[in-house]
């Protein structure tokens, strides 16, 4: 077949690379003349990394990451609200933080050799004949038609109401501010790490390995949360009065990691949709990745769900020899078995750690903490994590 993917992020990639090795002739469509990732850190988990050893990619990402085996996060008091271990889920079991620049090389570097054309600078602005598409972009070009067209540009994706007109993505409340900093001594490895104030603020700490440069081989992504109404304000505001003041008496080992910097420089915001589109095709056309089903970042599941997607599609196409329109189907109503718990837990769960006031957080710590300690609820905390809960059973192409 002939397809089209338009976005060249990490479920573009990914379904670019599968479907290309699967022997179909691939386009990758990407609207900036020199892609680029945006964002510092992630943390693939069991069912990104079973995805990434479907495209062969596994073992190059885990040798430039870093194992996370636990999620913690404390109070401002020192008081434990979370502590998720992957060994619930199954012993031996962890994720892999990485960094996000990092994990773009792997995957671009890829496209070469599987043969994927890619075409920079083509930002579509319009898909002609869903039922066998034809995509234009701004500068007036035409590139199909396609016997698939797959969308997938972003949780901001312009051309998702093309698609389904009736879709929404309203701008989550809170979005955050990330950057890269050395871990020389390796003080913040082998967990992600968070404190909170309430539900008003939010650090973390992900260790994610090598950064993009080679220069420091133990990095972390260091993120802080900020309504999405004062980012602007925040990144316009006095460095060293936040550092020294708001994140040195939250966490002061974090806050010494930055005494060489006296600006912003090298902080990157980040905004968060809640996606929700009903069914994600139109014919011959699907949304993919975040484009779909974006959330909030709480459970951290964008990236590794955008690679399930992709893998999954593959492998639906290579075995289904329905029209595409109907494989495509499919393939979104098995998908949907898995996005959608996510989305519902992601919409459940972020006000607990992002939120105005005190009810929510006397919320997580009166009965979500509590709750969570307890055996059964342990397990199915662990699976959360993991990204392993899913209705029904996973292909063998993705099972963890």
């Amino acid at each position: 077949m002939k397809i089209g993917v338009v976005g060249c992020g990490v479920g573009g990639m990914a379904a670019a690379l599968a479907l290309a090795r699967a022997g179909h002739r691939v386009t990758l469509l990407e609207a900036f003349e020199t892609p680029r990732p945006l964002g510092s850190g992630l943390l693939l988990q069991p069912t990104g990394l079973a995805a990434l050893r479907a495209l062969r990619l596994d073992e190059e990402v885990r040798a430039a990451g870093a194992v996370v085996r636990r999620l913690e996060g404390k109070d401002s008091r020192g008081r434990r609200v979370m502590d998720l271990v992957y060994d619930h889920w199954k012993p031996g079991a962890h994720g892999v933080g990485i960094h996000r620049g990092v994990l773009f090389q792997t995957l671009h570097a890829a496209l070469p050799d599987a043969g994927v054309e890619l075409v920079t600078g083509a930002r579509v602005i319009r898909i002609e004949n869903p039922a066998r598409p034809i995509l234009h972009d701004a500068s007036g070009r035409a590139f199909g038609p396609f016997d698939l067209a797959i969308v997938a540009d972003g949780s901001a994706s312009p051309l998702r109401s093309l698609l389904r007109p009736r879709a929404r993505a309203p701008v989550y409340p809170w979005g955050a501010v990330w950057t890269h900093v050395a871990d020389v001594d390796d003080r913040f490895g082998l967990a992600l790490r968070q404190v909170y104030h309430r539900a008003e603020v939010m650090v973390g700490a992900l260790p994610v390995g090598r950064d993009p440069d080679g220069l420091s081989p133990t990095g972390l992504a260091l993120f802080w949360s900020v309504p999405v109404a004062g980012l602007d304000d925040f990144l316009a505001g006095d460095f060293a009065a936040w550092r020294d003041r708001r994140l040195r008496p939250l966490w002061p080992e974090l806050a010494a990691l930055l005494d060489e910097r006296d600006d912003w420089s090298g902080f990157s915001k980040a905004l968060y949709r809640d996606v929700s589109v009903g069914r994600w095709s139109d014919g011959a056309c699907t949304l993919l990745g975040d484009a779909a089903h974006g959330t909030s970042p709480q459970l951290g599941q964008g990236a590794n769900l955008a690679l399930v997607d992709a893998v999954e599609l593959a492998e639906r196409l290579k075995r289904d020899h329905r029209p595409v329109a109907v494989s495509v189907k499919a393939w979104q109503a098995n998908r949907r078995r898995h996005t959608g718990l996510y989305q519902v837990a992601s919409k459940a769960l972020t006000p607990l750690f992002q939120a105005h006031g005190g009810f929510w957080p006397a919320m997580r710590d009166g009965f979500f903490t509590p709750m969570s300690g307890l055996p059964g609820a342990r397990h199915m905390a662990a699976r959360l994590l993991t990204g392993t809960l899913r209705l029904g059973r996973f292909p063998r192409v993705t099972r963890p």
